[in-house]
This record gives C-alpha cells, sequence and structure tokens, in this order.
C-alpha cells in the first residue's frame, strides 16, 4: 500500500487525519467489546440460572403429569386440559444493551386461579390441579429462557462483529496507514535533503562564479592601472646638450 500512495504532503495530511480517526474508532470499539462482554457475562449468568430453573421445572411438571395420569387416567387429564378457554398471551417489546437491541417478552394469563382454569373443581383431584399449576411455572419459565437465550445470541453476534472490527484497525488498517506515513515522510526527508544539496551546490556555484567575475575585473582593473603608468613616464631622448657634456 505504501508505495501506491504518491509522497506529497497533502497525502501526508490525509494519512494522518485517517490514523486519527481509526485510532478514536479503535480505542471506542474496545471500550464497546468490553463492555459487552461485561454484559453477555452477566446474561450468561443468568441464563445458567434459568436453564437450571426450566431443567427443575421440567422434571417437576414431569413427575406430577405422570401421577396425574396414573391416578385419574388419561381421560381425565386430557378433559382437564381441554377446559382452558383463556390461553396465555405473549407480548414482545425491545430494549438497548450496548447498542444491541434485544427482546423483552411479557406474558400474561400464565398462572391462573383454580376457578380460571375452565375444569369444575369437583370433577377433578388435586393431582390434576398440581399438574396444571407446575406446566403453568414451566411455562413462564420457558418464556424467560427464550428471552435471556435471544439476548445472548445475539449480544454474542454483536461482541463477534465488534471483536473483528477492532482486529482489523488493529492488525490491517492502523499498520497499513502508520506505513504509508513512515514511506511518505522517508520519501519527503529525502526530497528535503536533495532539495537542500542542490540550493548548496546553486549557492557554491554563484559564488564561484562571483569569485572569477571578481578576480577578473581586478585583473582588469590591474592592467588598465598599469597602462596609465607607461603613458604619464617622461621621455629622456630628447635632453638638452648641456646636459650631454
Amino acid at each position: 500500500m505504501a508505495k501506491d500512495v504518491k509522497p506529497t504532503r497533502k497525502n501526508l495530511m490525509e494519512i494522518e487525519d485517517r490514523i486519527e480517526l481509526s485510532e478514536r474508532g479503535h480505542g471506542t470499539l474496545e471500550k464497546k467489546r468490553d463492555g459487552l462482554i461485561m454484559e453477555f457475562m452477566d446474561i450468561l449468568d443468568k441464563a445458567q440460572d434459568v436453564r437450571g430453573d426450566l431443567a427443575d421445572d421440567y422434571q417437576d411438571a414431569q413427575k406430577k403429569i405422570n401421577m396425574a395420569r396414573a391416578m385419574e387416567g388419561d381421560v381425565a387429564v386430557r378433559g382437564a386440559a381441554a377446559a382452558l378457554q383463556e390461553h396465555p398471551e405473549i407480548t414482545t417489546e425491545s430494549k438497548n444493551i450496548m447498542g444491541v437491541v434485544v427482546p423483552q417478552i411479557e406474558s400474561s394469563r400464565v398462572s391462573k386461579s383454580l376457578d380460571e382454569r375452565g375444569y369444575g373443581i369437583m370433577g377433578t383431584s388435586a393431582r390434576i390441579d398440581e399438574a396444571a399449576e407446575a406446566y403453568e411455572d414451566l411455562l413462564e419459565s420457558i418464556i424467560l429462557a427464550a428471552e435471556v437465550e435471544t439476548a445472548m445470541k445475539k449480544m454474542l453476534r454483536e461482541i463477534e462483529t465488534t471483536k473483528r472490527r477492532v482486529n482489523a484497525l488493529e492488525f490491517k488498517v492502523l499498520p497499513d496507514l502508520y506505513e504509508g506515513q513512515e514511506y511518505i515522510e522517508q520519501k519527503l526527508e529525502e526530497q528535503e535533503r536533495e532539495e537542500t544539496f542542490r540550493l548548496k551546490k546553486i549557492k557554491e556555484k554563484k559564488e564561484q562564479e562571483e569569485k572569477e567575475a571578481r578576480q577578473a575585473e581586478e585583473e582588469a582593473e590591474a592592467a588598465a592601472d598599469g597602462d596609465d603608468l607607461e603613458d604619464v613616464q617622461p621621455d629622456t631622448s630628447a635632453q638638452s646638450p648641456a646636459a650631454n657634456q
């Protein structure tokens, strides 16, 4: 990636901006991941308790329905079950946990009194009542388990997604950006050194030319001064006869 980037100041500034944005995003995602994990661990603890309660309620319901069948017969049990007029109502809402929308299941008309179950009190025994109550408890446990399990699965998917984003930023995006930044900085430093060297050579050449020009000017001035001296020397060939005697 680094060699595909043109080493300019503009590209360096853009990469630095992307690094800053990616680092902030990486920090935010790490906090979100850690928060989701903490929330998930709380839900996991709750799910384990719910699973245990569900297993216990199921065993209790099975035990009591078998007892009712043994004591009253299948016909009486089925007749009591068919007498139910008002069925449970399930409504779902949603709540937000660290940005994850999870369901919140509400139920009504699950637990009923004896007169709300539809069968006559005189026509059934306590065994059927106990079985009905046990299955009402089991249904409430199933509803709660469905809510917790669904929330746990959604949280787990979000954690995995967030972890992938964090890893992508940490091991791919940011290293590539750092590499690009280092590459551009090195190239710009090389260009700066080359420009400094070029300017130094130009300066040295200019100084050399100025020095040679001064030397040439000094030589020309010296030559001109020599010619002037020759012009002012006296003519000794025209001396008077008296001087010759």
